[in-house]
């Protein structure tokens, strides 16, 4: 095991994200173009994928690592530019609470996640028993931090990092909660150790130098959604990172999240 998959895996992630962030800070009449664009380099990421999971090389792990993220950033960008959430588009009520509270919150992102879903079960049957796994275990990664976050912040924690939210959005931030912390927070962080240290044990035992890859590219990116857990709770702003890539500031209107 090596660190380059490391910087690579940094790399990836924090350059896709800012692609992500850029694209949805232009106009809305340029989101439909990018949404397109988007898919058809997505489908290009899924042909990789499939042309790599019998080749457990180096290159083919990281081909495959970086095409997975692609997938991610075209499914990213569906949810911030609006074409694919949930059902509801509406602002939670004041005196929503509990379970109902929850089926609202539910209703408006529930289609993305579906979509999220379905795409890990796509990833794990197109390279099931290849030896390359880089892609699905990467992805299905993705998918379960970004699920704990969107928990996290539904039911509370001290900083919402909202920032990077666009204004035709602005409805889901209500379904936010600022408090200390909460119940699931310290499950995530440990969940999200967990996995980053079995990566990086499984990359150590590997003998094949591209699967060692592999488990260390999936390491940095569980580590990396530790990170991300962290900056709920601390006083940090994670969108601080991605000014530079938004060329005009998104605001969105203000809606308060202090009770609920």
């Amino acid at each position: 095991m090596s660190f380059p998959p490391l910087l690579f895996a940094l790399m990836v992630w924090f350059f896709g994200t800012a692609a992500v962030v850029w694209l949805d800070s232009r106009p809305r009449s340029t989101f439909r173009r990018s949404f397109r664009g988007a898919g058809i380099v997505a489908l290009m990421a899924l042909a990789a994928i499939v042309l790599t999971a019998s080749d457990s090389s180096m290159t083919s792990v990281y081909i495959a690592f970086a095409a997975s993220v692609a997938i991610w950033g075209w499914h990213e960008m569906g949810f911030l530019m609006g074409f694919v959430s949930g059902p509801s588009h509406e602002p939670c009520p004041p005196e929503a609470r509990g379970w109902a509270r929850f089926k609202l919150a539910t209703a408006t992102v529930i289609h993305h996640e579906v979509a999220l879903a379905a795409t890990v079960l796509l990833l794990f049957a197109l390279t099931w028993g290849q030896p390359n796994q880089a892609a699905p275990l990467a992805f299905a990664l993705l998918f379960g931090m970004r699920l704990s976050a969107k928990l996290n912040l539904f039911l509370g924690v001290p900083s919402l990092s909202d920032e990077v939210f666009p204004a035709h959005l602005a409805y889901l931030k209500t379904y936010f909660r600022k408090a200390r912390c909460n119940w699931l927070f310290p499950v995530s962080v440990t969940l999200g150790s967990a996995a980053t240290w079995w990566a990086w044990t499984a990359a150590e035992a590997a003998r094949d130098p591209g699967v060692a890859a592999s488990y260390t590219l999936v390491a940095g990116l569980a580590f990396l959604g530790v990170v991300e857990h962290l900056f709920l709770v601390l006083p940090i702003r994670d969108a601080m990172m991605y000014r530079w890539a938004t060329p005009q500031p998104v605001k969105a209107k203000t809606i308060s999240t202090e009770r609920r």
